[in-house]
């Protein structure tokens, strides 16, 4: 799975994104401290406990929390977060499986890209990919040559080995 590159300072246009959640009835709003516990809860019924901790760490860089939850009818329905494993990195980010291709995901990473191109930087990097499909079509990211292991190798590996011994 590998590693993407974002141009920030070249972003297109997330409004057709943004309309069609809108209409959805879905709210995304920046993280509030008080987010942290369902948050976590949320990651972890829906997405593991490895995304549940990362999720976990945009809680403890200060302020502004570096994350944006979705929410519909008072639930949280999608998340994402940036620089929680590495400086520089978008993820890990995911929508209620009922909720996929409603546009929720796209409205999340624009969000945190957003922030993080006000943040100063000029890239971003969406590390150990699956849908590199999605990222190419919704913000024009490209694959880094050469990052096919991706920063999260080891971690990958290790899920491996204990998934094999159970």
């Amino acid at each position: 799975m590998p590693d993407m590159l974002v141009r920030l300072y070249d972003l297109p246009d997330a409004t057709a994104y943004n309309a069609r959640v809108v209409e959805a009835g879905v709210r995304v709003r920046r993280l509030d401290a008080w987010d942290r516990y369902a948050l976590r809860r949320f990651v972890r019924e829906h997405f593991g406990d490895t995304w549940a901790s990362e999720a976990d760490f945009a809680f403890t860089d200060g302020h502004p929390i570096k994350g944006f939850i979705a929410m519909k009818d008072g639930d949280i329905v999608g998340f994402a977060v940036y620089e929680t494993s590495r400086r520089n990195f978008f993820g890990p980010t995911g929508v209620r499986e009922d909720l996929r291709g409603s546009a929720i995901g796209a409205v999340l990473l624009f969000r945190c890209l957003e922030s993080m191109r006000e943040a100063g930087y000029a890239y971003a990097i969406i590390g150990g990919v699956g849908p590199a499909e999605f990222y190419e079509k919704v913000c024009g990211a490209t694959i880094i040559p050469g990052s096919e292991r991706s920063v999260y190798g080891e971690l990958y590996e290790e899920m491996r080995a204990r998934a094999r011994k159970t």
